[in-house]
């Protein structure tokens, strides 16, 4: 049974733990040396720190009663120019190892393993190499894959590696142009391409002078680049004046040699912070690190220490270009960004928890006072920056706007100035800070975030000091700063406390810079040249010896590539078998019940006295006229899924206040305040455009889906294409339509508020869920009774291929058909083929061979749509043929035990993956709304489980059937659009969108 943190057995175990008297014996024979111990009661958790006295190696070892066992090995690795070399040696390395020599054990895990988390992740001054799992035998396979990789990777002997996962330069045909490929280079060019990601990326040529002196100090040729982290400007002194991650114009100069030398000089245990956490055995943990670190002598950290930037005694200015698309008016696309560094060196826990709380005063809801100035102000569309970010030597505060006139860029910054000298003078109300008190406090005991292990979360907490040598301690101890905030604040009051924090790290802070960001629409076209013209001139410098070699190196790559490891080389890699899984799907309970007839919904889980609601109205009542107004009716406060969902959480105690506030949203608010609906517009209008750019994907996914069904135009229309263009109309009629505008938004309540079609959903252990049943019984009798009656929506798009055109350097590629309409009868093999089709044939030709960043297959058993995208691709009509090629490669496929095994297990991974109560809840509550019953997922489960290679094949005959019905939309740029129709006339009808930033 799980045993959540926070409940008496998890206090047990920890001090169980904490006077085991083996545990320190055992490390010191392993060769450790305890550095500190302490109780961590915020998380019951017993923590020891120790020393590998070899290697120097340190390690945080967390015990707990976590059944979602979490690992981190990280490295600070300060970048030594803008080549992306952190970045790129974080994909290389999970490229085969000394002890797994297969192309990628990282795919092969991901294909058979029960993670819960799995991945790595570069930030701007170190790399993180995170597993998490809830099966120890797992957990340990992980661990010990991501050990072997990091310390003794292939990628630093093999060059097609660094090729493949940095950058190439590839000829397919002697006659061709050259182009540059690589996962890496992929990625950071579709991040070159989000406006709201540029403004973070800019700087002045002074700035850039000084980043390059410390690179030709390297003897390195550099060319020139305009797109620099604001970092540049923030730290000219320090490695943040670098991109880790890379600048695309930047990667093609990084060589193999170089690349080799940063894995030798960087990751090394010397150089490493490790970190176990969860309910696994902590002697074992020891035993599995020894293994490596024995391996290797005490090495220097001096290279990746991270200087302090020095306090500029002037601000900075910045103004750069940035591309836009589309058509219309880009008088309103300029944006402002302003960056303050905080502080000279690292401060103290006390003031970090007084800047948190400052911070949620300044942006953390609509209403805190910066944000709602600005958006009040109507001079810009929506706020950009992150307020404060803590992860770096010395914090930063940065917030900005977009969607400005270029007259009004000056009146913003002035407007923040201004707004932080009033909060200074006057201070902030009591009820203000009461509530970010109370949030940053919930959110800290409840410790939820989402999918991503806890355990993980506390490991980049704990790392953000512990990564500079600081106390890795400090960050998760949080009880005593809480305390003392809080007597401090009764004390001197919320004004004594802070107004100085104001003064000090912004109005008195001369070091700070303001970026501006101009509007061009000739900018893609022109660095499209610039970058075709600078390839020519490579092909050209080469002899006719070296073009035939490159040639003939592109076929080599690509042949490595496509070639599958053998089973016998697949078997090095360790794995699960079919009896380490669960033979039924995970049990949720549940009980329905009718309270004045609403239906209730009943989870018992233990849950830290937290009551989680979910309040569930039916859309089916509402006009079709009135649907693209629905997301705007619901805010932020609601989920849209067919239903309108408003979520909200609280502790038990506080369940008769959740209540009434949600009763408050549905009844309460009044739809007469034009100015904020019409800035709601301009936000969600500008988020969209923003979403076109970053989420190509997603925009092509719903695109398709309005083509197929109704269920997928009601989704495009309020959430794709179609969104925004009603949205960009809709901010323009505001002023003139007000009183129709309300009038529909006050019809929309009346539709959906009612008890026939309410369902409300609860998560809470059994006490919990008894003592609110009389707030629950007086909420429902608040609900109207009056229920309007379905409506029919029978609408979808006119089928056709379609390329929605966008400024961007990489293209969004999706395609789907309806495989039900040619007689496919659901099984539920299809998850494992599908699992499968992913982790194979789209992995190593979309991303591997294709250089792709992502890529993959879906299908949805209610609509029976299958799908295909692609993520920040190189490619378009490659891509497609690549989806083309699916079906031959199911009817031609040999799956081996082993593989389909894989397959199997990593397919109840996805639909059993493991969950916290409260999304336990809520997952239970969408089956329940869908009608999928316990009896439906053990049918399921169990067709998963008995997948032959036969289903394989009777797939690929599936997807053959609609070879001639499939229908595509790619979100992709003018020349690739161009070069597809040109190649294949008419392939494609062009949807030019209007005004995308």
């Amino acid at each position: 049974m799980e045993t959540p943190l926070g409940s008496e057995k998890a206090e047990g175990l920890a001090v169980d733990l904490r006077e085991g008297n083996d545990t320190h014996d055992v490390a010191e024979k392993l060769g450790f040396e305890k550095l500190s111990e302490k109780r961590i009661k915020e998380y019951y958790s017993h923590a020891v720190l120790y020393r590998h006295k070899k290697t120097g190696a340190e390690i945080m070892s967390l015990s707990n009663s976590d059944e979602n066992k979490a690992f981190g090995i990280v490295f600070s690795t300060p970048p030594r120019d803008s080549t992306g070399e952190p970045h790129i040696l974080e994909h290389s390395v999970l490229c085969g190892s000394r002890k797994y020599p297969v192309k990628e054990p990282f795919v092969e895990l991901l294909k058979g393993s029960f993670y819960t988390f799995l991945n790595a992740f570069t930030y701007p001054d170190r790399t993180y190499y995170p597993v998490a799992s809830t099966n120890v035998k797992d957990f340990y396979n992980l661990v010990d894959v991501y050990l072997d990789a990091v310390f003794f990777p292939k990628c630093v002997e093999d060059i097609q590696i660094f090729q493949q996962e940095g950058w190439h330069y590839e000829l397919n045909d002697l006659a061709e142009d050259i182009s540059i490929k690589g996962v890496v280079y992929s990625e950071m060019k579709g991040s070159y391409s989000q406006p709201d990601f540029l403004v973070q990326y800019v700087a002045q040529k002074a700035i850039l002078a000084a980043c390059a002196r410390s690179v030709i100090s390297r003897e390195r040729k550099i060319m020139i680049y305009d797109i620099i982290d604001p970092l540049q400007a923030l730290f000219p002194d320090t490695i943040y004046s670098l991109d880790s991650g890379g600048d695309p114009k930047v990667i093609p100069q990084l060589t193999f040699e170089e690349f080799k030398e940063y894995h030798n000089k960087y990751y090394k245990p010397s150089n490493a912070k490790i970190w176990f956490y969860g309910d696994d055995d902590p002697n074992e943990r020891l035993r599995i690190l020894a293994a490596y670190l024995d391996q290797f002598e005490m090495g220097s950290t001096e290279t990746s220490k991270v200087q302090y930037q020095k306090v500029f005694k002037t601000p900075k200015r910045i103004t750069e270009k940035y591309s836009v698309g589309g058509h219309g008016d880009f008088a309103k696309k300029y944006m402002i960004y302003l960056s303050w560094l905080l502080s000279e060196e690292t401060i103290d826990v006390e003031t970090e928890l007084r800047l948190r709380i400052l911070d949620h005063l300044l942006l953390g809801t609509p209403a805190s006072s910066l944000r709602k100035t600005l958006l009040e102000s109507g001079l810009g569309d929506d706020i950009i920056g992150y307020g404060i970010e803590d992860q770096f030597r010395q914090p930063i505060f940065a917030v900005g706007m977009k969607g400005l006139s270029k007259d009004d860029v000056h009146r913003v910054e002035e407007l923040i100035v201004k707004t932080f000298k009033n909060l200074a003078d006057e201070g902030f109300t009591s009820d203000a800070v009461e509530a970010a008190m109370n949030t940053t406090e919930f959110f800290l005991r409840e410790n939820n975030i989402g999918s991503f292990p806890r355990g993980l979360y506390l490991m980049l907490c704990s790392t953000n000091k512990w990564i500079y040598n600081l106390d890795p301690f400090e960050p998760l101890l949080y009880e005593e700063p809480l305390l003392n905030l809080k007597s401090l604040l009764s004390r001197e009051g919320p004004k004594a406390v802070f107004s100085p924090l104001i003064e000090k790290f912004f109005l008195n802070n001369s070091h700070y810079v303001t970026v501006e960001m101009e509007p061009d629409s000739d900018k893609a076209s022109c660095d499209e040249a610039d970058q075709n013209e600078l390839l020519k001139k490579v092909k050209a410098s080469m002899t006719e010896e070296e073009v035939t070699k490159l040639a003939h190196a592109t076929k080599e790559l690509r042949l490595k590539q496509e070639t599958p490891d053998s089973p016998e080389a697949l078997r090095c890699v360790p794995k699960l078998s079919l009896e380490d899984i669960p033979r039924k799907p995970i049990h949720i309970p549940m009980t329905i019940e009718d309270v004045n007839g609403v239906n209730v919904v009943k989870h018992n889980l233990l849950t830290n006295n937290i009551v989680y609601l979910e309040v569930v109205f039916d859309m089916s009542p509402l006009k079709q006229e009135f649907l693209q107004l629905v997301p705007l009716f619901c805010g932020k406060k609601m989920d849209l899924c067919a239903h309108v969902i408003v979520r909200g959480k609280a502790l038990s105690e506080r369940v008769e206040d959740l209540f009434k506030l949600i009763n408050c949203i549905l009844q309460e608010v009044e739809f007469k305040e034009k100015q904020r609906f019409k800035q709601f517009v301009a936000q969600s209008r500008a988020k969209m455009e923003t979403k076109i750019k970053g989420s190509g994907s997603f925009i092509a996914a719903r695109r398709i889906n309005a083509k197929l069904n109704v269920a997928g135009w009601v989704d495009e229309q309020i959430s794709g294409i179609s969104y925004m263009e009603f949205l960009q109309d809709l901010e323009k009629k505001v002023d003139d339509d007000w009183g129709k505008i309300s009038i529909s938004l006050e019809e929309i309540r009346k539709s959906l508020l009612s008890r026939k079609g309410c369902t409300i959903n609860m998560t809470s252990d059994e006490e919990n869920l008894v003592a609110a049943t009389k707030y629950l019984s007086k909420f429902v009798d608040s609900l109207p009774t009056a229920f309007p009656g379905n409506n029919s929506w029978e609408t979808i798009l006119s089928p056709g291929n379609e390329a929605i055109v966008i400024p961007t350097q990489v293209n969004y590629v999706g395609k789907a058909a309806n495989i039900y309409e040619s007689g496919y009868q659901l099984h539920g093999s299809i998850y494992v083929i599908s699992n499968c089709v992913n982790m194979t044939w789209l992995w190593e030709r979309l991303r591997t061979s294709g250089g792709a960043y992502g890529g993959g297959c879906s299908f949805d058993a209610y609509s029976g749509v299958f799908s295909f995208s692609s993520y920040r691709d190189p490619n378009l009509l490659k891509t497609l043929d690549i989806y083309d090629g699916t079906a031959g490669f199911l009817q031609e496929l040999e799956l081996d035990d082993d593989s389909l095994t894989k397959a199997i297990i990593g397919t109840i991974r996805d639909l059993e993956g493991y969950q916290l109560p409260d999304a336990k809840g809520y997952s239970s509550l969408v089956r329940y709304l869908r009608g999928i019953t316990e009896e439906y997922r053990e049918k399921r489960h169990g067709e998963v489980l008995s997948t032959t290679v036969k289903d394989f094949k009777e797939f690929g005959d599936a997807l053959e059937a609609v070879k001639d019905k499939w229908v595509v939309v790619a979100v992709a740029s003018p020349s690739d659009v161009a070069s597809a129709n040109e190649q294949r006339p008419g392939f494609f009808d062009v949807k030019k969108v209007r005004e995308v930033s």
